[in-house]
C-alpha cells in the first residue's frame, strides 16, 4: 500500500487534491454569490443584506469552524497549485506553448488557462484584500465606528455591513478592483471546472467539449454575477 503522503505528493495525487479542493471552492463561490444577490434587493436601509449577514454571525462558534475549514481548503488549493506549477516548470523549462494536445483530441488550453498560477495568484491577492476590508475590519470594530450599526429583528445591534458595502462601491477605485478581480475569477473557473472533472476521471473523452461548455457557462454566470454588484451599486450611488 502506498503511504498517504507519497500518494498525495505524486502527480496524480496533486491533481486529485487540486480537483477536490477546487470543486469545494466553486460550491462556496456559488453559495456566496446567492447570498450577495440580496445587495440587488437590499430592502429598507439594507435590512435584507444585514439580516443575511447577521444570520451567519449568530452561528457563533459554528461559523468559525466553517471559516477555518474553508481557509484550510483555500490554503491547500493554493499550496498544491504552486507546487504543481513549480514541478511542471522545472520538468519542462523550455517554451512549450504551441502544439499541445490532450488525450482524446485537441487541448482546451488557452493563453490564460496555461497560466492558472497567474489567475490564481491574482485571486489570492484579491482574497487577502477582501477579507481585510469586509471581515477583519468588522471584527476590529472599525466598521461600526465608520458606518454605524444596524438593529436586527431580534433587537441586537451589529455593524451596518450594507452601509459599508454601499460606501465602498461608491468609489470607482474599489469598483474597478472588484470587477477586474472577478474577470480573473471567470477565467480561472472556466478552465478549472473542466480540468477538475477530467482529473477526477468523471468524464469520458467524448464528454470533454460539453463539460468545457458547461464550465464556461458556470464561469460566466458567477463572474458576471459578482461584477454586477459593484457596478449596480456604483450606478445607484451616483
Amino acid at each position: 500500500m502506498i503511504p498517504l503522503k507519497r500518494a498525495l505528493s505524486s502527480p496524480v495525487g496533486r491533481k486529485f487534491v487540486m480537483s477536490l479542493s477546487g470543486i469545494a471552492l466553486v460550491l462556496f463561490v456559488i453559495v456566496h454569490l446567492l447570498g450577495n444577490l440580496t445587495l440587488f434587493f437590499p430592502g429598507e436601509d439594507g435590512e435584507n443584506f444585514n439580516d443575511y449577514a447577521a444570520f451567519f454571525a449568530d452561528l457563533g462558534p459554528v461559523l468559525y469552524i466553517i471559516e477555518l475549514g474553508l481557509l484550510v481548503v483555500i490554503v491547500v488549493h493554493m499550496a498544491w497549485g504552486i507546487s504543481t506549477w513549480l514541478k511542471n516548470r522545472n520538468a519542462r523549462p523550455e517554451n512549450y506553448g504551441t502544439g499541445q494536445q490532450s488525450k482524446g483530441g485537441p487541448s482546451n488550453l488557452s493563453l490564460l488557462s496555461k497560466n492558472m498560477i497567474f489567475t490564481g495568484g491574482t485571486l489570492g491577492i484579491f482574497l487577502i484584500v477582501h477579507l481585510w476590508h469586509f471581515r477583519v475590519r468588522k471584527e476590529m470594530g472599525s466598521v461600526k465606528e465608520e458606518y454605524g450599526t444596524y438593529e436586527t429583528a431580534g433587537g441586537r445591534e451589529v455593524a451596518d455591513l450594507y452601509a459599508m458595502v454601499e460606501g465602498s462601491f461608491s468609489s470607482p477605485g474599489w469598483v474597478i478592483f472588484y470587477v477586474a478581480s472577478m474577470f480573473f475569477l471567470g477565467f480561472h473557473l472556466r478552465h478549472g471546472f473542466w480540468s477538475a472533472l477530467q482529473s477526477l476521471g468523471a468524464m469520458k473523452p467524448e464528454w470533454s467539449k460539453g463539460i468545457y461548455a458547461i464550465g464556461l457557462v458556470v464561469a460566466v454566470i458567477l463572474a458576471v454575477g459578482f461584477m454586477g454588484i459593484p457596478i449596480w451599486m456604483f450606478i445607484e450611488a451616483n
